[in-house]
């Protein structure tokens, strides 16, 4: 326990010092609206209940399908359900799955300053129970869609949604797969009896705020248990190596963050490919 509140202080100093960033309808939610900015590409923006708020989400798929396909759950960077997550739902679209982005803090809560996001991911990482409960709420929405195969569903997330989604899958989610990018690694006990999820870790090399010492501890504790893993490391990568905005937002904020264009294609390449073998 004190280890976990370690990592919580930890990550609201480097927030507070640092101003660190990282960088068919179902029937119990509404559409607000529908857009389509690609071929065949249906954008729906929906509410749904869960953990007693109003959670909002974002939900792509390819209409030209006309079967049931995998489902990608994704969770955002500390600053919320914005721009970035949506984009990368679009392009699972395009891949053949219904994807939606989901929203940790409730009520659509997004935020661009630094200290804020903090705040609002603080409690996450502090309980992780709690961040499962949402989890399960998006998941019951996600599920209710008629493109969705139940059976055939995996979460990713970048930076604090990488945490959130090795969190949930060390506490039990029923994911084939997890695939964190430039996320922390140590939170949540390893417990075989509870991991059922098989597990990609997209890392960065040359992260300084998830040290060599970390990865370690992580694969031991996965070893520990036999978790089935694999863990892919870039390397010059740094935090946030996937966001084309966080090289701008690292010039900002003076902080050692960077998009990293062939990491960021060569760990994407990784997931279809650790997608394509959970989902066979």
């Amino acid at each position: 326990m004190k280890h976990k509140l370690h990592l919580v202080y930890l990550f609201i100093t480097m927030a507070t010092v640092a101003i660190v960033s990282c960088s068919d309808q179902p029937s119990k939610q509404t559409e607000e609206s529908t857009e389509t900015k690609q071929p065949g590409v249906k954008e729906l923006n929906i509410n749904y209940a869960g953990d007693s708020i109003t959670m909002n989400g974002f939900v792509a798929y390819d209409t030209s399908l006309d079967t049931k396909r995998p489902a990608i759950l994704i969770i955002p960077e500390w600053w919320g359900l914005n721009d970035y997550p949506k984009m990368r739902a679009r392009e699972l679209a395009r891949l053949g799955y219904i994807a939606m982005a989901m929203d940790m803090y409730g009520n659509g809560l997004t935020t661009d300053s630094p200290s804020t996001a903090g705040k609002l991911a603080t409690p996450f990482y502090a309980n992780p129970q709690k961040a499962k409960a949402r989890i399960d709420a998006a998941l019951v929405a996600l599920k209710s869609f008629m493109q969705t195969d139940t059976g055939k569903i995996a979460a990713i997330g970048y930076c604090f949604g990488g945490a959130m989604v090795l969190n949930a899958a060390r506490l039990g989610e029923d994911f084939k797969g997890v695939v964190s990018f430039h996320g922390s690694l140590i939170g949540t006990p390893a417990n075989k009896d509870l991991l059922k999820a098989k597990i990609l870790v997209c890392h960065g090399a040359d992260d300084p705020f998830v040290p060599q010492k970390e990865v370690d501890q992580f694969k031991k504790q996965m070893d520990s248990i036999k978790a089935d893993y694999t863990f892919k490391a870039y390397p010059g990568a740094v935090h946030a190596f996937t966001n084309p905005q966080a090289t701008e937002v690292g010039k900002k904020w003076n902080i050692p963050i960077a998009y990293n264009a062939a990491a960021d294609s060569a760990s994407w390449n990784d997931m279809k490919s650790f997608f394509d073998s959970i989902f066979k």
